[in-house]
Protein backbone atom coordinates (compact mmCIF):
# COMPACT_ATOMS: atom_id res chain seq x y z
CA UNK A 1 0.00 0.00 0.00
CA UNK A 2 1.38 3.41 -0.98
CA UNK A 3 0.41 6.55 0.95
CA UNK A 4 1.04 10.16 -0.01
CA UNK A 5 1.20 12.13 3.24
CA UNK A 6 0.89 15.91 2.86
CA UNK A 7 1.83 18.39 5.59
CA UNK A 8 3.33 21.82 6.14
CA UNK A 9 6.02 20.53 8.50
CA UNK A 10 7.83 17.33 9.37
CA UNK A 11 10.40 16.52 12.04
CA UNK A 12 13.41 16.76 11.88
CA UNK A 13 13.33 19.11 8.86
CA UNK A 14 10.95 21.79 10.11
CA UNK A 15 8.95 21.95 13.33
CA UNK A 16 6.75 24.49 15.08
CA UNK A 17 4.73 22.02 17.16
CA UNK A 18 3.48 18.47 17.58
CA UNK A 19 2.22 18.21 13.99
CA UNK A 20 5.80 17.79 12.76
CA UNK A 21 6.49 14.99 15.24
CA UNK A 22 3.41 13.06 14.16
CA UNK A 23 4.05 13.48 10.44
CA UNK A 24 7.67 12.43 10.95
CA UNK A 25 7.00 9.35 13.09
CA UNK A 26 3.90 7.75 11.55
CA UNK A 27 5.55 6.51 8.31
CA UNK A 28 8.09 4.46 10.27
CA UNK A 29 5.33 2.93 12.38
CA UNK A 30 3.34 1.98 9.28
CA UNK A 31 6.24 0.32 7.48
CA UNK A 32 6.05 -3.07 9.31
CA UNK A 33 2.47 -3.34 8.05
CA UNK A 34 3.53 -3.11 4.43
CA UNK A 35 2.48 0.54 4.16
CA UNK A 36 5.01 2.76 2.40
CA UNK A 37 4.64 6.52 2.82
CA UNK A 38 6.02 9.40 0.79
CA UNK A 39 5.67 12.71 2.61
CA UNK A 40 5.17 15.91 0.60
CA UNK A 41 6.33 19.11 2.33
CA UNK A 42 7.08 22.67 1.16
CA UNK A 43 10.64 23.51 0.14
CA UNK A 44 11.39 26.06 2.85
CA UNK A 45 15.07 27.11 2.96
CA UNK A 46 15.54 25.18 6.21
CA UNK A 47 14.23 22.03 4.51
CA UNK A 48 16.32 22.35 1.36
CA UNK A 49 19.46 22.93 3.41
CA UNK A 50 19.02 19.56 5.12
CA UNK A 51 18.58 17.52 1.95
CA UNK A 52 22.08 16.14 1.45
CA UNK A 53 21.14 13.96 -1.48
CA UNK A 54 18.17 14.89 -3.62
CA UNK A 55 16.89 14.09 -7.05
CA UNK A 56 14.44 15.79 -9.36
CA UNK A 57 11.30 13.65 -9.23
CA UNK A 58 8.88 15.81 -11.22
CA UNK A 59 8.09 19.27 -12.48
CA UNK A 60 5.23 21.74 -12.77
CA UNK A 61 5.55 24.15 -15.67
CA UNK A 62 2.77 26.35 -14.29
CA UNK A 63 1.70 25.96 -10.69
CA UNK A 64 -0.21 29.14 -9.85
CA UNK A 65 1.70 31.02 -12.53
CA UNK A 66 5.22 29.82 -11.68
CA UNK A 67 7.35 26.76 -12.42
CA UNK A 68 8.05 24.39 -9.53
CA UNK A 69 10.03 21.22 -9.03
CA UNK A 70 9.31 18.14 -6.96
CA UNK A 71 12.46 16.81 -5.32
CA UNK A 72 12.84 13.36 -3.82
CA UNK A 73 15.12 12.65 -0.88
CA UNK A 74 15.54 10.37 2.10
CA UNK A 75 16.09 11.79 5.59
CA UNK A 76 16.24 9.63 8.73
CA UNK A 77 14.67 6.79 6.78
CA UNK A 78 11.75 8.94 5.59
CA UNK A 79 10.88 9.01 1.90
CA UNK A 80 10.31 12.68 1.14
CA UNK A 81 8.89 14.68 -1.73
CA UNK A 82 9.71 18.38 -1.45
CA UNK A 83 7.90 21.07 -3.41
CA UNK A 84 10.71 23.39 -4.48
CA UNK A 85 8.86 26.61 -5.32
CA UNK A 86 11.16 29.56 -4.55
CA UNK A 87 8.53 32.21 -5.32
CA UNK A 88 6.42 30.91 -2.42
CA UNK A 89 8.83 29.35 0.04
CA UNK A 90 12.26 30.95 -0.36
CA UNK A 91 11.92 33.75 2.17
CA UNK A 92 12.91 34.79 5.66
CA UNK A 93 10.75 33.98 8.65
CA UNK A 94 9.06 30.74 9.64
CA UNK A 95 6.71 28.41 7.82
CA UNK A 96 3.69 30.59 8.60
CA UNK A 97 4.98 33.91 9.96
CA UNK A 98 7.28 36.56 8.53
CA UNK A 99 10.19 38.16 10.39
CA UNK A 100 7.81 40.60 12.14
CA UNK A 101 5.67 37.79 13.54
CA UNK A 102 2.75 38.34 11.16
CA UNK A 103 1.24 35.77 8.79
CA UNK A 104 2.82 35.69 5.36
CA UNK A 105 0.32 37.69 3.28
CA UNK A 106 0.12 34.96 0.63
CA UNK A 107 -0.30 31.96 2.96
CA UNK A 108 -3.48 31.06 1.09
CA UNK A 109 -1.46 30.67 -2.12
CA UNK A 110 1.50 28.96 -0.46
CA UNK A 111 -0.61 26.16 0.96
CA UNK A 112 -3.07 25.97 -1.90
CA UNK A 113 -0.01 25.24 -4.06
CA UNK A 114 1.03 22.45 -1.69
CA UNK A 115 -2.48 20.97 -1.88
CA UNK A 116 -2.75 21.27 -5.65
CA UNK A 117 0.69 19.69 -6.07
CA UNK A 118 -0.48 16.74 -3.95
CA UNK A 119 -3.60 16.28 -6.07
CA UNK A 120 -1.57 16.44 -9.28
CA UNK A 121 0.98 13.94 -7.96
CA UNK A 122 -1.88 11.60 -7.05
CA UNK A 123 -3.78 11.89 -10.31
CA UNK A 124 -1.54 13.05 -13.12
CA UNK A 125 1.68 11.11 -12.76
CA UNK A 126 3.84 14.10 -11.87
CA UNK A 127 6.22 11.65 -10.19
CA UNK A 128 6.87 8.99 -12.87
CA UNK A 129 6.17 5.34 -12.03
CA UNK A 130 4.56 6.14 -8.71
CA UNK A 131 0.96 6.66 -7.68
CA UNK A 132 -0.51 6.60 -4.18
CA UNK A 133 -3.34 4.32 -3.14
CA UNK A 134 -4.46 6.90 -0.54
CA UNK A 135 -3.71 10.58 0.08
CA UNK A 136 -3.46 11.48 3.79
CA UNK A 137 -3.52 15.22 4.53
CA UNK A 138 -2.80 16.99 7.81
CA UNK A 139 -4.45 20.17 9.08
CA UNK A 140 -5.67 23.17 7.11
CA UNK A 141 -2.44 23.74 5.23
CA UNK A 142 -3.00 20.55 3.22
CA UNK A 143 -6.78 20.44 3.43
CA UNK A 144 -7.49 21.66 -0.10
CA UNK A 145 -5.87 18.54 -1.55
CA UNK A 146 -9.09 16.46 -1.30
CA UNK A 147 -10.98 19.38 -2.90
CA UNK A 148 -8.60 19.51 -5.85
CA UNK A 149 -8.81 15.72 -6.07
CA UNK A 150 -12.61 15.86 -6.20
CA UNK A 151 -12.53 18.22 -9.18
CA UNK A 152 -9.50 16.68 -10.87
CA UNK A 153 -8.15 13.39 -12.14
CA UNK A 154 -7.62 11.88 -8.69
CA UNK A 155 -11.31 11.73 -7.77
CA UNK A 156 -11.15 7.92 -7.58
CA UNK A 157 -8.36 7.91 -4.97
CA UNK A 158 -9.48 7.83 -1.30
CA UNK A 159 -8.30 10.59 1.02
CA UNK A 160 -7.94 10.96 4.78
CA UNK A 161 -8.13 14.36 6.50
CA UNK A 162 -6.52 14.50 9.97
CA UNK A 163 -7.44 17.36 12.29
CA UNK A 164 -4.60 18.14 14.67
CA UNK A 165 -6.26 21.30 16.00
CA UNK A 166 -9.64 22.45 14.71
CA UNK A 167 -9.04 25.96 16.03
CA UNK A 168 -6.80 26.61 13.02
CA UNK A 169 -8.97 26.52 9.91
CA UNK A 170 -7.19 28.40 7.13
CA UNK A 171 -9.93 30.98 6.71
CA UNK A 172 -9.43 33.72 4.12
CA UNK A 173 -11.58 36.38 2.48
CA UNK A 174 -13.67 35.44 -0.55
CA UNK A 175 -11.37 37.58 -2.71
CA UNK A 176 -8.77 34.77 -2.74
CA UNK A 177 -11.12 32.25 -4.35
CA UNK A 178 -10.46 33.23 -7.99
CA UNK A 179 -6.76 32.56 -7.40
CA UNK A 180 -7.28 28.98 -6.20
CA UNK A 181 -7.79 27.37 -9.64
CA UNK A 182 -11.05 25.76 -8.54
CA UNK A 183 -14.29 25.70 -10.55
CA UNK A 184 -16.90 28.34 -9.60
CA UNK A 185 -19.21 25.80 -7.96
CA UNK A 186 -16.50 25.00 -5.39
CA UNK A 187 -17.36 28.31 -3.74
CA UNK A 188 -20.47 26.89 -2.10
CA UNK A 189 -21.45 25.48 1.26
CA UNK A 190 -20.81 21.99 -0.12
CA UNK A 191 -17.14 22.77 -0.51
CA UNK A 192 -15.00 25.73 0.63
CA UNK A 193 -17.45 28.58 1.28
CA UNK A 194 -17.78 29.40 4.97
CA UNK A 195 -19.92 32.39 6.01
CA UNK A 196 -18.88 34.23 2.89
CA UNK A 197 -15.20 33.39 3.29
CA UNK A 198 -12.99 30.55 2.07
CA UNK A 199 -12.11 27.86 4.63
CA UNK A 200 -9.42 25.40 3.63
CA UNK A 201 -10.23 23.08 6.54
CA UNK A 202 -13.92 23.06 5.77
CA UNK A 203 -13.17 22.08 2.20
CA UNK A 204 -11.10 19.14 3.36
CA UNK A 205 -13.73 18.02 5.86
CA UNK A 206 -16.42 18.15 3.19
CA UNK A 207 -14.53 16.19 0.56
CA UNK A 208 -12.17 13.74 2.29
CA UNK A 209 -13.19 10.09 2.26
CA UNK A 210 -12.50 9.82 5.99
CA UNK A 211 -11.77 12.23 8.83
CA UNK A 212 -9.55 11.50 11.80
CA UNK A 213 -8.57 13.40 14.91
CA UNK A 214 -5.61 12.70 17.15
CA UNK A 215 -7.51 11.21 20.10
CA UNK A 216 -10.89 9.52 20.69
CA UNK A 217 -12.04 12.08 23.25
CA UNK A 218 -11.25 14.99 20.94
CA UNK A 219 -13.26 13.28 18.19
CA UNK A 220 -16.26 13.47 20.51
CA UNK A 221 -15.55 16.97 21.80
CA UNK A 222 -15.44 18.57 18.34
CA UNK A 223 -19.02 17.44 17.76
CA UNK A 224 -20.08 20.02 20.35
CA UNK A 225 -20.42 23.81 19.94
CA UNK A 226 -17.91 24.36 22.75
CA UNK A 227 -15.05 22.58 20.96
CA UNK A 228 -16.19 22.36 17.33
CA UNK A 229 -15.15 25.95 16.54
CA UNK A 230 -18.11 26.46 14.23
CA UNK A 231 -17.65 23.17 12.36
CA UNK A 232 -19.52 20.92 14.78
CA UNK A 233 -22.59 20.79 12.52
CA UNK A 234 -20.55 19.73 9.51
CA UNK A 235 -18.75 17.08 11.57
CA UNK A 236 -22.03 15.79 12.98
CA UNK A 237 -23.23 15.23 9.42
CA UNK A 238 -20.10 13.15 8.79
CA UNK A 239 -19.90 11.40 12.14
CA UNK A 240 -19.91 7.97 10.44
CA UNK A 241 -16.64 8.92 8.75
CA UNK A 242 -15.01 10.41 11.88
CA UNK A 243 -12.47 8.43 13.92
CA UNK A 244 -10.23 9.35 16.84
CA UNK A 245 -6.79 7.73 16.79
CA UNK A 246 -4.45 8.75 19.57
CA UNK A 247 -0.94 9.88 18.68
CA UNK A 248 2.19 8.01 19.63
CA UNK A 249 5.79 9.14 19.92
CA UNK A 250 9.07 8.07 18.39
CA UNK A 251 10.59 5.77 20.98
CA UNK A 252 14.08 6.07 19.51
CA UNK A 253 14.17 9.86 19.61
CA UNK A 254 12.58 9.96 23.07
CA UNK A 255 14.44 7.31 25.06
CA UNK A 256 16.01 8.26 28.41
CA UNK A 257 18.32 5.25 28.21
CA UNK A 258 20.05 6.49 25.05
CA UNK A 259 19.12 10.18 24.69
CA UNK A 260 22.19 12.16 23.54
CA UNK A 261 20.73 15.40 24.92
CA UNK A 262 20.85 14.40 28.60
CA UNK A 263 23.92 13.84 30.81
CA UNK A 264 22.56 10.88 32.80
CA UNK A 265 20.85 7.91 31.17
CA UNK A 266 18.31 5.88 33.12
CA UNK A 267 15.33 3.54 32.92
CA UNK A 268 12.45 2.39 35.13
CA UNK A 269 14.82 0.30 37.26
CA UNK A 270 17.46 3.03 37.57
CA UNK A 271 15.45 6.13 38.47
CA UNK A 272 18.07 7.34 40.95
CA UNK A 273 20.27 8.25 38.00
CA UNK A 274 17.80 11.03 37.13
CA UNK A 275 19.55 13.06 39.85
CA UNK A 276 22.31 13.90 37.39
CA UNK A 277 19.77 15.43 35.03
CA UNK A 278 18.10 17.33 37.85
CA UNK A 279 21.45 18.89 38.73
CA UNK A 280 22.06 19.92 35.10
CA UNK A 281 18.54 21.35 34.91
CA UNK A 282 19.01 23.40 38.07
CA UNK A 283 22.25 24.82 36.68
CA UNK A 284 20.71 25.64 33.30
CA UNK A 285 17.73 27.49 34.80
CA UNK A 286 19.56 29.07 37.72
CA UNK A 287 17.69 27.16 40.42
CA UNK A 288 18.93 26.69 43.96
CA UNK A 289 19.75 23.14 44.97
CA UNK A 290 17.37 21.67 47.49
CA UNK A 291 14.46 19.34 48.17
CA UNK A 292 10.99 19.58 46.73
CA UNK A 293 9.68 18.73 43.27
CA UNK A 294 10.61 20.65 40.14
CA UNK A 295 7.54 21.36 38.03
CA UNK A 296 8.08 22.16 34.38
CA UNK A 297 6.28 23.68 31.41
CA UNK A 298 7.29 23.02 27.79
CA UNK A 299 4.72 24.78 25.67
CA UNK A 300 3.54 27.57 23.48
CA UNK A 301 2.62 30.26 25.97
CA UNK A 302 -1.01 30.79 24.98
CA UNK A 303 -4.44 31.00 26.53
CA UNK A 304 -5.41 27.71 24.90
CA UNK A 305 -2.51 26.02 26.66
CA UNK A 306 -3.64 27.46 30.01
CA UNK A 307 -0.43 29.38 30.61
CA UNK A 308 -2.30 32.12 32.45
CA UNK A 309 -3.23 29.45 35.00
CA UNK A 310 0.45 28.53 35.45
CA UNK A 311 1.30 32.20 36.01
CA UNK A 312 -1.42 32.39 38.69
CA UNK A 313 -0.22 29.19 40.37
CA UNK A 314 3.49 30.05 40.33
CA UNK A 315 3.53 31.70 43.77
CA UNK A 316 1.73 28.68 45.25
CA UNK A 317 4.30 26.28 43.80
CA UNK A 318 7.11 28.16 45.54
CA UNK A 319 5.15 28.58 48.78
CA UNK A 320 4.57 24.82 48.93
CA UNK A 321 8.28 24.11 48.54
CA UNK A 322 8.41 23.39 44.83
CA UNK A 323 10.28 24.94 41.92
CA UNK A 324 9.23 25.74 38.36
CA UNK A 325 11.04 25.83 35.02
CA UNK A 326 9.39 27.20 31.88
CA UNK A 327 10.55 26.62 28.30
CA UNK A 328 8.45 28.31 25.63
CA UNK A 329 7.29 31.46 23.93
CA UNK A 330 4.01 32.92 22.81
CA UNK A 331 1.62 35.69 23.79
CA UNK A 332 3.61 38.68 25.11
CA UNK A 333 1.34 39.20 28.13
CA UNK A 334 1.77 35.59 29.23
CA UNK A 335 5.52 35.67 28.63
CA UNK A 336 5.64 38.80 30.77
CA UNK A 337 3.58 37.27 33.57
CA UNK A 338 5.83 34.22 33.76
CA UNK A 339 8.99 36.34 33.57
CA UNK A 340 7.64 38.44 36.42
CA UNK A 341 7.13 35.30 38.48
CA UNK A 342 10.72 34.24 37.72
CA UNK A 343 11.91 37.67 38.81
CA UNK A 344 9.96 37.46 42.09
CA UNK A 345 11.32 34.02 42.87
CA UNK A 346 14.91 33.95 41.69
CA UNK A 347 16.44 30.57 42.37
CA UNK A 348 13.02 28.94 42.53
CA UNK A 349 11.53 29.77 39.11
CA UNK A 350 13.60 29.78 35.92
CA UNK A 351 12.53 30.58 32.37
CA UNK A 352 14.03 30.18 28.90
CA UNK A 353 12.08 32.00 26.20
CA UNK A 354 11.85 30.33 22.82
CA UNK A 355 11.99 26.69 21.84
CA UNK A 356 15.05 24.49 22.09
CA UNK A 357 14.60 20.83 21.14
CA UNK A 358 17.66 19.45 23.00
CA UNK A 359 16.81 21.51 26.08
CA UNK A 360 13.26 20.12 26.07
CA UNK A 361 14.77 16.65 26.50
CA UNK A 362 16.78 17.79 29.52
CA UNK A 363 13.70 19.41 31.06
CA UNK A 364 11.73 16.15 30.77
CA UNK A 365 14.66 14.16 32.14
CA UNK A 366 15.39 16.44 35.08
CA UNK A 367 12.02 17.77 36.24
CA UNK A 368 9.66 15.78 38.44
CA UNK A 369 6.26 16.80 37.04
CA UNK A 370 5.09 18.49 33.85
CA UNK A 371 2.14 20.91 33.93
CA UNK A 372 -0.26 20.73 30.94
CA UNK A 373 -3.34 22.81 31.88
CA UNK A 374 -4.73 23.13 28.34
CA UNK A 375 -8.29 24.41 27.96
CA UNK A 376 -8.58 22.08 25.00
CA UNK A 377 -6.00 19.63 23.70
CA UNK A 378 -6.57 17.44 20.63
CA UNK A 379 -3.94 14.98 21.79
CA UNK A 380 -0.77 16.53 23.12
CA UNK A 381 2.67 14.96 22.97
CA UNK A 382 4.50 16.52 25.91
CA UNK A 383 2.55 14.36 28.38
CA UNK A 384 3.67 11.28 26.41
CA UNK A 385 7.28 12.44 26.58
CA UNK A 386 6.73 13.01 30.31
CA UNK A 387 5.52 9.43 30.77
CA UNK A 388 8.51 8.10 28.87
CA UNK A 389 10.94 10.14 31.00
CA UNK A 390 9.40 9.66 34.45
CA UNK A 391 8.27 13.31 34.52
CA UNK A 392 4.80 12.84 35.97
CA UNK A 393 2.08 14.63 33.92
CA UNK A 394 -0.40 16.99 35.60
CA UNK A 395 -3.11 17.52 33.00
CA UNK A 396 -6.46 19.19 32.47
CA UNK A 397 -9.20 16.65 31.94
CA UNK A 398 -9.78 17.30 28.25
CA UNK A 399 -9.21 15.72 24.85
CA UNK A 400 -6.20 13.49 24.41
CA UNK A 401 -4.88 14.35 27.87
CA UNK A 402 -7.80 12.38 29.30
CA UNK A 403 -7.14 9.46 26.95
CA UNK A 404 -3.43 9.12 27.71
CA UNK A 405 -3.04 9.82 31.45
CA UNK A 406 -4.58 7.70 34.23
CA UNK A 407 -5.44 9.87 37.23
CA UNK A 408 -3.86 8.97 40.57
CA UNK A 409 -7.18 8.52 42.36
CA UNK A 410 -7.58 5.93 45.10
CA UNK A 411 -8.84 3.20 42.77
CA UNK A 412 -6.02 3.68 40.25
CA UNK A 413 -3.42 3.85 43.01
CA UNK A 414 -4.75 0.64 44.54
CA UNK A 415 -4.69 -1.04 41.14
CA UNK A 416 -1.16 0.30 40.58
CA UNK A 417 -2.07 1.74 37.18
CA UNK A 418 -2.01 5.50 37.85
CA UNK A 419 0.37 7.53 35.70
CA UNK A 420 -0.39 11.18 36.53
CA UNK A 421 -2.91 13.71 37.81
CA UNK A 422 -6.09 15.10 36.23
CA UNK A 423 -7.80 18.30 37.28
CA UNK A 424 -11.16 19.85 36.58
CA UNK A 425 -12.42 22.56 36.35
CA UNK A 426 -9.69 24.04 34.18
CA UNK A 427 -9.13 27.08 36.38
CA UNK A 428 -6.29 28.44 38.47
CA UNK A 429 -7.91 26.98 41.59
CA UNK A 430 -8.27 23.60 39.88
CA UNK A 431 -4.58 23.63 38.96
CA UNK A 432 -3.56 24.71 42.46
CA UNK A 433 -5.48 21.78 43.98
CA UNK A 434 -3.73 19.41 41.57
CA UNK A 435 -0.36 20.84 42.59
CA UNK A 436 -1.19 20.13 46.23
CA UNK A 437 -2.01 16.52 45.27
CA UNK A 438 1.35 16.28 43.55
CA UNK A 439 3.15 17.63 46.63
CA UNK A 440 1.50 15.03 48.86
CA UNK A 441 2.41 12.20 46.50
CA UNK A 442 5.97 13.47 46.05
CA UNK A 443 6.46 13.38 49.81
CA UNK A 444 5.80 9.62 49.73
CA UNK A 445 8.92 8.41 47.85
CA UNK A 446 7.68 4.86 47.22
CA UNK A 447 4.37 6.13 45.83
CA UNK A 448 6.11 8.70 43.65
CA UNK A 449 8.57 6.16 42.27
CA UNK A 450 5.67 3.87 41.43
CA UNK A 451 3.92 6.66 39.52
CA UNK A 452 7.11 7.29 37.58
CA UNK A 453 7.76 3.64 36.73
CA UNK A 454 4.13 2.99 35.76
CA UNK A 455 4.31 5.94 33.40
CA UNK A 456 7.61 4.82 31.94
CA UNK A 457 6.19 1.37 31.25
CA UNK A 458 3.13 2.79 29.46
CA UNK A 459 2.90 1.97 25.77
CA UNK A 460 3.21 5.40 24.18
CA UNK A 461 4.58 4.07 20.91
CA UNK A 462 2.88 4.24 17.53
CA UNK A 463 2.29 0.47 17.41
CA UNK A 464 -1.43 0.32 18.27
CA UNK A 465 -2.24 3.58 16.51
CA UNK A 466 -0.46 2.45 13.37
CA UNK A 467 -2.65 -0.66 13.34
CA UNK A 468 -5.74 1.55 13.48
CA UNK A 469 -4.53 3.66 10.56
CA UNK A 470 -3.84 0.51 8.55
CA UNK A 471 -7.37 -0.72 9.28
CA UNK A 472 -8.79 2.62 8.17
CA UNK A 473 -6.75 2.66 4.96
CA UNK A 474 -7.73 -0.93 4.20
CA UNK A 475 -11.43 -0.19 4.74
CA UNK A 476 -11.27 2.78 2.36
CA UNK A 477 -9.62 0.69 -0.35
CA UNK A 478 -12.14 -2.11 0.16
CA UNK A 479 -14.95 0.35 -0.61
CA UNK A 480 -13.45 0.79 -4.04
Amino acid sequence: MNILSVASEVYPLVKTGGLADVVGALPTALLPHGVRTRTLVPGYPSVLQKLKKRKKAGRFDNLFGQPATVLSAEVNGMDLLVLDYPALYDRDGGPYLDTTGLDHADNFRRFAALSLAAAEIAGNGVVPNWKPDIVHVHDWQAALAPVYMRFGSASDIPSVMTIHNIAFQGQFGASVFPELALPPNAFSTEFVEYYGDVSFLKGGLQTASAITTVSPSYAQEILTPEFGMGLDGLLASRVADLTGIVNGIDGDTWNPQTDPHIPAHYGPATLKRRAGNRKALEERFGLERGPGPIFCVISRLTWQKGMDLVAEAADDIVALGGKLVVLGSGEPALEGALMAAASRHRGHIGMVTGYDEPLSHLVQAGADAILIPSRFEPCGLTQLYGLRYGCVPVVARTGGLTDTIIDANEAALSAKCATGFHFLPVTADGLKLAIRRVMRAYNEPKLWARLQTQGMKSDVSWAKSAERYVSLYSALLAKG
